[in-house]
């Protein structure tokens, strides 16, 4: 019965995980501006509510929201000239840049402050350390993503070792491992919203810690675009980065409850209590910047991760790859 109850459940998060898109307008008035999304999550709460609110179009844009489903996507998008602005992970620009790329993308505003996926276990525990984990299996992420390297940076800062004091397995894709987890496969599992609630509904999980809480303030989630691109619409820029602050502004000015309702028509496949459990959990972690300035320190402690990971080969000069000026202007 637990499998069939789950199973129904996936079938309705993978759905809003494919969902994409913002209904287009048809004022002449406004300027064209396409979006492309890391991924299209309840994390990312704050744009939505600028969508549903009608901020970008206050601010005279038409936005055409695309999820690419991956941060190389995202990246691919934004160097072809599909997308205008990119929606990512900022280790993405540091990447590029390392690559050598003559027009990189350079970060302009900051969403996210803190990882949005959480630890999942078969059973509650409300007295969980990490160090619970030495000689277990646990369902990682894809060497390299975001969401591993912060999750073996909180294991190293936990004085465990990746790769001996635990089984990290790698090789089932996103949006699958809750379900390889719900099946018997791993003691835990590292699940994004809404997988891990997912678990919780179906009764085949508990989730007993937030890799978010336990790494500390990281800029996760950044928008981004090349410099070509910013150089020749600075006055496009500025908007979209007001309509984000406005977003932002929404979010940490009212309740969960209200939140959800109000980004509900971007997940018509996830119901009311669901969406309200999801976006309560991320808020009372304190996910969302009050603005989107993303700090010379925190885009430190994004190397210092990378580095940790072995991922990094050379450090970027912080100039080199965050504008704040935009951000500035929209507080």
């Amino acid at each position: 019965m637990k499998k069939k109850v789950f199973a129904l459940i996936m079938t309705a998060a993978l759905g809003l995980m494919l969902f994409s898109g913002c209904g287009k307008s048809t004022d002449s008035s406004l300027t064209p501006v396409t979006l492309s999304e890391v991924a299209h999550s309840i994390f990312y709460a704050p744009m939505y509510a600028a969508i549903e609110n009608g901020y970008f179009e206050e601010e005279g844009i038409d936005l055409t929201l695309v999820n690419s489903n991956g941060a190389d996507k995202v990246m691919t998008a934004l160097i072809s000239g599909e997308a205008d602005i990119g929606f990512m992970g900022p280790e993405s620009t540091v990447y590029t840049f390392n690559q050598g790329a003559s027009d990189y993308a350079v970060n302009f505003a900051q969403l996210t402050q803190r990882a949005g996926n959480f630890l999942v276990g078969h059973e509650a525990d409300e007295d969980f350390k990490w160090e619970d984990l030495k000689g277990k299996t646990v369902l990682g992420g894809r060497a390299g993503g975001m969401p591993q390297m912060i999750f073996e940076y909180i294991l190293k800062t936990n004085n465990i070792d990746p790769k001996k004091d635990l089984t990290i397995i790698q090789n089932i894709d996103f949006g699958v491992t809750a379900e390889a987890f719900a099946g018997g496969t791993g003691d835990y599992t590292v699940e994004f919203e809404p997988f891990a609630s997912s678990l919780e509904l179906s009764g085949n999980g508990h989730v007993i810690a937030s890799l978010g809480v336990d790494s500390g303030y990281v800029p996760y989630t950044c928008f981004s675009a090349l410099k070509s691109y910013m150089n020749e619409n600075p006055e496009i820029i500025q908007k979209f980065t007001n309509a984000i602050q406005k977003g932002l502004d929404y979010v940490n000015s009212h309740t969960p409850e209200e939140i959800a309702k109000v980004i509900k028509p971007q997940f018509k496949e996830t119901d009311d209590k669901t969406l309200q459990t999801i976006v309560a959990r991320y808020h009372e972690q304190d996910t969302w910047k009050e603005d989107t300035v993303m700090t010379a320190d925190s885009f430190e402690l994004l190397q210092n991760i990378l580095e940790n990971a072995g991922e990094l080969s050379a450090r970027v000069e912080y100039e080199d790859l965050v504008t704040t000026s935009f951000s500035e202007a929209a507080k």
